[in-house]
């Protein structure tokens, strides 16, 4: 079958055309493979080697805003505890409400950096969640379809963030990192890799 805008020889069953784009059918009935299954059925893969592009862990850069408050919060107490410092009771509570705090905030940033780590290639993105019961997920990044970044205004001012990644993965089909160094440089990372991905697959990036 030919394409009718650019005259390129296409398989009978493609939607659409993978040099112009152009629609050649409508979308496949319930049921059908998606465009990335028939390329896997007929043995279509992708032989380069596969290479790192990125590996990157919960930035300290994202518990910024808290510290801040933590140290209001500490600066408040000094001051309680001064005033009042002929009352025993209120300076010691004071002092005990600021190493709880910094303890809370030390725990959480412990906990947050060694609980996940991450590692973009060529090919995979790979996502390793949790403590003491590790979870590793790999996404081949052919399957993931939209990629998307929240930052709050603290975030923005030292360019970390979240990062959302939307896939056809079954077993985990939406990851959530938090704490993105850079996130912005990283997200376009991810996304220009699975368009390249798809390119290499001979894929036309509207087909999935």
């Amino acid at each position: 079958m030919l394409c009718p805008v650019c005259s390129t020889d296409v398989p009978a069953d493609s939607v659409f055309c993978p040099k112009c784009g152009h629609r050649l059918a409508d979308p496949a009935p319930a049921g059908a493979k998606t465009p990335v299954e028939r390329l896997r059925g007929n043995g279509v893969t992708n032989n380069e080697p596969e290479q790192q592009l990125w590996h990157g862990s919960y930035s300290p850069k994202a518990m910024y805003g808290q510290w801040l408050l933590a140290i209001v919060v500490t600066l408040v107490a000094l001051v309680v505890a001064v005033l009042l410092w002929a009352t025993v009771f209120v300076p010691l509570a004071a002092l005990a409400i600021v190493v709880i705090v910094w303890l809370c905030l030390a725990a959480s940033y412990l906990y947050q950096r060694l609980s996940v780590d991450y590692m973009l290639t060529t090919q995979r993105f790979v996502h390793q969640a949790g403590f003491l019961r590790r979870v590793i997920n790999r996404v081949e990044v052919i399957d993931i379809d939209d990629v998307s970044v929240e930052q709050g205004f603290v975030e923005r001012m030292f360019g970390v963030g979240t990062i959302k990644l939307l896939s056809s993965d079954t077993s985990d089909p939406t990851l959530v990192l938090r704490g993105i160094d850079d996130v912005k440089r990283v997200a376009t990372m991810i996304d220009d890799a699975r368009r390249d991905e798809r390119r290499k697959r001979g894929m036309y990036i509207e087909t999935v």
